[in-house]
């Protein structure tokens, strides 16, 4: 699929410009998801994650290639997308199910779920376009979730709701997967991709990187991504870590630190105006994505000025805290529920042995952290 100008031809008929370089959005993509599958889609932004769901929606039209789909498409994509801002919850609920194919009693009779998941009952028949964007998302999602499509097409736009919320989403969606329904995931959350998803697609550039098991895909994209350095592309208006760093105390880049020295994250951080209670936080995952441990100012009993303001903040990891492995640490920044900025794969490092006893003795030490655990022994009477 060969992007922008793909795009102008096809709506328009018109060439592209003279000298215009063409930009393929995806190239020698193929796949299959079967009843039943998850199929989490990751890579970073630009990657092409969106665009293969248009194309799978059947909201943007291939210029190669076809896609072949057995069941009606559930499509959760865009904020708004689907959803007249001048109707009010009950009429778009009405009208989805209509485009779905459904009778009205068929809506009817699984409307009332559709509003108890959504908690948005006290608003149901006030027009969208007065929703916050929760609001709109928590019913967009339940419209998608309960109408009887076979296929759901979830894009990153759930991060819209807040994280109560979200974990609600994906219980529904390991639920729909049990019943036998196909569903493709689209989130810059590996945590959540390796959960719930039975299968993975890594994207970069249009192409396929890799496609297998979540965890085994995971790690890989993880393991490929991370760095001891990034800056925010499009950090936009609202909090955001502008720049992340990993290095050791004397400030040489921590690539590749020794077990016995301690590793420190500095951080740089804008806060805009009304951005009182932001929290900033770290969490350490393996290279696979699993959790080792997180940590936020408020561990420290610190907290964070109200904004606008542009700061400096750093974290350090302790010595003879990781084992010999390979790491990434993601950066957040939150405020009570609301994730509002986040980084991951975000900071990639790998540990070596130490001169210690530890691994004198133990080189080979299986784990990921170490735990100075208080042993006894005496003698049984």
């Amino acid at each position: 699929m060969d992007g922008f100008w793909g795009a102008v031809r096809s709506a328009t008929g018109a060439p592209a410009p003279e000298g215009a370089q063409t930009l393929w959005a995806l190239r020698d993509v193929s796949l299959e998801v079967r009843n039943g599958e998850v199929l989490g889609v990751i890579g970073r932004n630009g990657a092409g994650k969106s665009t293969l769901l248009k194309v799978l929606s059947r909201i943007t039209i291939p210029t190669e290639g076809r896609v072949e789909i057995r069941g009606r498409v559930g499509s959760l994509l865009d904020l708004g997308a689907g959803f007249h801002p001048n109707l009010t919850g009950r009429d778009n609920v009405m009208l989805n199910g209509a485009i779905l194919g459904m009778t009205r009693d068929e809506i009817l009779r699984r409307f009332d779920a559709i509003v108890d998941f959504a908690e948005v009952a006290g608003a149901i028949d006030t027009p969208v376009k007065y929703y916050s964007s929760g609001m709109y998302v928590q019913l967009a999602f339940s419209v998608s979730a309960y109408l009887e499509s076979e296929i759901l097409v979830v894009d990153e736009v759930l991060a819209a709701a807040d994280a109560r919320f979200q974990k609600k989403c994906l219980a529904r969606i390991e639920e729909m997967a049990q019943a036998g329904r196909a569903v493709l995931f689209a989130s810059h959350d590996m945590a959540a991709v390796q959960c719930l998803c039975t299968s993975a697609l890594w994207l970069d550039r249009g192409q396929v990187v890799h496609h297998g098991d979540s965890r085994s895909v995971v790690g890989r994209y993880l393991t490929a991504e991370g760095r001891d350095l990034y800056s925010a592309q499009s950090p936009g208006d609202g909090p955001v870590v502008l720049e992340a760093q990993l290095v050791c105390q004397d400030g040489a880049a921590a690539v590749r630190p020794r077990v016995t020295e301690p590793i420190v994250v500095r951080m740089h951080v804008r806060l805009p105006a009304g951005a009182a209670g932001t929290r900033l936080g770290i969490a350490v995952r393996s290279a696979d994505g699993v959790p080792v441990f997180s940590s936020n100012l408020e561990d420290a009993g610190l907290s964070l000025p109200s904004g606008p303001v542009t700061l400096r903040a750093e974290v350090e990891i302790p010595a003879d805290t990781l084992l010999v492995g390979e790491y990434h640490v993601a950066t957040c920044l939150s405020n009570g529920a609301d994730l509002l900025d986040s980084h991951e794969p975000g900071l990639a490092f790998s540990t070596e042995p130490g001169a210690t006893l530890l691994y004198h003795r133990w080189a080979g030490r299986k784990g990921l952290v170490q735990v100075p655990c208080r042993w006894t022994v005496e003698r049984a009477p």
